[in-house]
């Protein structure tokens, strides 16, 4: 390995250490190290990295990142870049959920974390507020939006999400791309590698079959089962970290069961005081979730690895298949479209988890307080959110 990639490593390391504040904030720091600081890449590419980023599913900053790290070293640095990004933060909450399921017991940790789960309520409705913000600019978004919280809120199934998806970028893309975008496309799409497609395509679609196949024969494996869903709910995760939020809530909490929605909280609060990946909050359900299964330890370590290497994979596949043919994919604006009705979509997932989260707290007029005063300080502020998530957790420790 040169000098070069190695003094990449580094700078991936800062990085990693450094990347409060989800994925806006995170490009300003993509910027600072691997632009700025020493140029591995021209800003124009780091710019168009980051919009690829957008259009995929999957966790925006850490496929920014893992595309960075392809055009610096290829695949093997790639992968160094990845894992460096993902285990501080996923061993983290891994440890973490341990804590939780032991102090849980003597009643000490629900202490600690009362004020943390309106907290994390009022980031939900922050990072809401914004996404519609920067999505919600037509009455056919709005619709979207509006319809995805209704069928989400009735149907209560993790089997919405994916429709709703598919549905919002059908209906937008069709509604919205200009005729003569036709003939274009079919040029663009002869010029991209079809043996690159058949195995982007293929790669997908086998993992995610055997996912399913397994998960029917083997209902008693967890781990495998777990591994299904995360994946499953990787490939349809558009729109940043908040979108994790209804798509696990509907599915962990609600429909199986795996854990609480005070714990979900909890947990979903302490993520956003640590440096690194929103997605590394799988590894904290996954970990919770197998606080059963198997030796205590061991069974939760096992959950927190199945968590985030699940949901990041399909993000994974994705942007190292398409980063080398970019070029061409990015004129084509049905692309473009399609990503309008699918952020509209994801809004209106959030909203129907907010809905859903603010339930259990009903009438609790501090929950609430606290709920809209971190909701302004965030919006109307500078003040970070490990900030506010720290000064929850002393406030249940002391008080």
């Amino acid at each position: 390995m040169g000098k070069r990639q190695l003094l990449f490593i580094r700078n991936v390391f800062l990085f990693t250490f450094t990347a409060f504040g989800g994925a806006q904030a995170h490009l300003a720091l993509l910027l600072k190290y691997f632009v700025k600081n020493i140029r591995f890449i021209s800003e124009e590419d780091l710019l168009e990295l980051n919009a690829l980023a957008q259009v995929l599913p999957g966790p925006a900053s850490t496929q920014t990142l893992v595309g960075i790290a392809y055009k610096v070293g290829g695949l093997k640095l790639s992968i160094i870049t990845f894992l460096i990004w993902i285990l501080p933060s996923a061993a983290m909450m891994t440890f973490a959920a341990i804590s939780f399921a032991r102090l849980d017991q003597k009643e000490k940790f629900s202490e600690i974390l009362e004020y943390i789960q309106p907290i994390a309520l009022g980031i939900v409705a922050y990072g809401a507020f914004n996404l519609a913000k920067r999505v919600l600019h037509s009455q056919l978004t709005i619709f979207l939006a509006i319809s995805a919280a209704i069928v989400t809120l009735v149907l209560r199934t993790a089997y919405v999400f994916p429709l709703a998806i598919l549905l919002g970028g059908m209906i937008s893309s069709a509604i919205g791309t200009p005729t003569e975008e036709s003939t274009i496309r079919l040029n663009l799409f002869s010029k991209i590698n079809p043996r690159k497609l058949t195995y982007f395509f293929g790669v997908l679609l086998f993992l995610a079959m055997l996912g399913a196949i397994i998960n029917r024969t083997s209902p008693f494996s967890l781990p495998i089962r777990l591994f299904e869903n995360f994946y499953r709910n990787g490939i349809v995760i558009f729109g940043g970290g908040q979108v994790l939020v209804p798509l696990m809530f509907t599915e962990f909490v609600q429909e199986k069961g795996y854990l609480s929605a005070s714990r979900f909280l909890s947990g979903f609060a302490l993520q956003q005081a640590l440096p690194g990946p929103t997605f590394s909050f799988t590894s904290y359900l996954g970990a919770l979730s197998m606080r059963n299964f198997g030796s205590d330890v061991m069974g939760q370590i096992l959950g927190g690895i199945v968590g985030v290497i699940g949901i990041n994979l399909p993000g994974l596949i994705l942007v190292l298949f398409i980063v080398p043919f970019w070029q061409d994919l990015k004129k084509i604006t049905r692309i473009k479209y399609s990503l309008t009705g699918i952020n509209a979509v994801s809004v209106g997932f959030i909203l129907a988890a907010f809905i859903l989260l603010l339930m259990p707290i009903a009438l609790n007029a501090m929950a609430i307080i606290i709920m809209v005063v971190t909701f302004l300080i965030l919006n109307y502020t500078r003040i970070s959110t490990p900030f506010i998530v720290l000064a929850g957790i002393l406030l249940g420790y002391f008080l």
